[in-house]
């Protein structure tokens, strides 16, 4: 006879499996070339979100029938040396449990509509094993109870992400931005990574109860001085930077549009785009712990929502828009989440995930829709002007608009001081290993005679 935790636990398995399950049925006859047939791959997803769904449901109804605040489920040790130990174990509480039924909810609304919207088109069943994957990641992040964990599906989605808007790679644009979109990420991961290496120097392991306290969130406390506590929050403020596009790393957002309609509702007006919020409200103890960490939030946030209202103003496609409008919402999340705030976010998250996703599906018949209205009124619908219009001069207003049209140029900052020097760098121990190599071999090595007969080819061209 089972008692509540046991309940909770035996049914946190089913709604972790539930996904890898369906990622193992769809992965396993592509990988073989043999493809499944499009009506049983929609089966499929629709089955694994109700296995999901419903035990996640349940568990939230067994936590609220006994008070129940916080339950862990252990999933074994990946490593156990002196000083340092590597688990993984889920936490389902108020914050993870509404969180992966949002993320279930969402999935299963995308997989209705991808399964129509996709019908016949050649990468079918390459969306839905990516789609699998992003939901194994989401899963994974969300019920995360240690920094391994978190990273574990922190990557799936990810690499997900960035392979679903190089989806149509057919054409220059996709493949390019989403090779831009993964840089950006790898730079977010390098920060999560990075942290999870300063909380196993700390508590001699990534455990988020050992850092930020044993009390159900959100009552925890952080056990680090501030100094350390401002430290780790700033490594994980950068790593839900990069995942939320906020500012700098925002220039990817729009880029992200060139994947499909259904991978960009799910990714950058649902889900994805709320991971980093997320994070902060997972690591919310510790911007307790630190006045400076918190401020650093909270102007972040604000920057970001002016700078997405700002640029989101000027797009001329719909979906960039959107994105943009999504942006400007996380901002306000993530500096709500500064001031010290937690169900308040929560629920702004989970509602503005839900209207987004709506929203993006929405999209493809909404120009279709605006043109039968116009033909109904006879005329082009007036334009409202906005409340830049009413407080701005002329001269300042072109100065926005143009600032707003170049996307506060980002992408030509982080080139420019960033990346220009980083590859310059990279390029110099690239010379440097090859001289080296050349010495040691005593004459010019493939790589040596290659990027020399290319310069020849160059010089010989212009």
């Amino acid at each position: 006879m089972f008692d509540h935790e046991s309940s909770i636990r035996a049914l946190g398995l089913i709604v972790f499996g539930a996904p890898v399950v369906l990622l193992c049925l769809l992965g396993a006859p592509a990988l073989v070339g043999r493809p499944l047939a499009e009506r049983i791959t929609g089966r499929l997803c629709h089955a694994a979100v109700l296995s999901g769904l419903v035990p996640a449901a349940a568990i939230l109804a067994l936590m609220l029938a006994h008070g129940t605040r916080r339950e862990p489920v252990h999933l074994g040790d990946w490593v156990v040396v002196p000083h340092y130990h590597f688990s993984m174990k889920l936490v389902f509480d108020r914050l993870s449990v509404p969180f992966v039924i949002l993320t279930l909810i969402l999935c299963g609304t995308i997989a209705a509509f991808g399964t129509r919207y996709l019908h016949h088109e050649r990468g079918y069943n390459r969306f839905f094993v990516l789609y699998a994957l992003f939901m194994v990641g989401m899963v994974t992040a969300t019920l995360a109870g240690t920094i391994e964990t978190l990273f574990t599906g922190w990557e799936l989605v990810g690499l997900s992400s960035a392979l679903l808007v190089a989806f149509f790679q057919e054409r220059p644009a996709p493949p390019r931005n989403g090779l831009r979109v993964w840089v950006v990420y790898r730079v977010s991961d390098a920060a999560l990574l990075l942290a999870a290496i300063l909380m196993h120097h700390l508590t001699g392991q990534g455990d988020f109860e050992k850092l930020m306290g044993t009390g159900p969130w959100p009552e925890g406390h952080a056990s680090v001085t501030e100094a350390e506590a401002l430290m780790v929050g700033l490594l994980l403020l950068a790593t839900a930077a990069g995942k939320s596009a906020l500012v700098p790393f925002s220039g990817w957002l729009p880029r992200a549009m060139e994947g499909p309609t259904p991978s960009s509702a799910i990714f950058y007006g649902a889900l994805s785009v709320h991971l980093g919020a997320f994070l902060l409200l997972r690591a919310s103890p510790i911007l307790e712990a630190s006045s400076w960490l918190s401020a650093v939030v909270v102007a972040l946030g604000l920057i970001t929502a002016v700078y997405a209202y700002v640029t989101g103003s000027v797009q001329t496609d719909i979906k960039s828009a959107l994105s943009f409008a999504s942006l400007a919402q996380v901002g306000l999340i993530v500096a709500e989440i500064g001031i010290g705030l937690r169900y308040i976010p929560l629920v702004h998250l989970l509602g503005h995930a839900c209207l987004r996703t709506f929203q993006f599906v929405r999209a493809p018949t909404l120009l279709h829709d605006y043109h039968l209205l116009e033909s109904a009124l006879g005329g082009h619908l007036p334009e409202a002007g906005g409340p830049l219009d009413r407080i701005t001069s002329g001269r300042l207003r072109r100065w926005i608009y143009r600032l707003a049209l170049e996307r506060g140029y980002l992408d030509a900052i982080l080139n420019a001081y960033v990346v220009g020097p980083f590859v310059r760098v990279m390029g110099w121990f690239d010379a440097a290993e090859r001289a080296w190599t050349d010495f040691l071999t005593g004459r010019a090595s493939r790589q040596t005679e290659a990027i020399e007969q290319a310069a020849d080819r160059i010089e010989e061209l212009s």
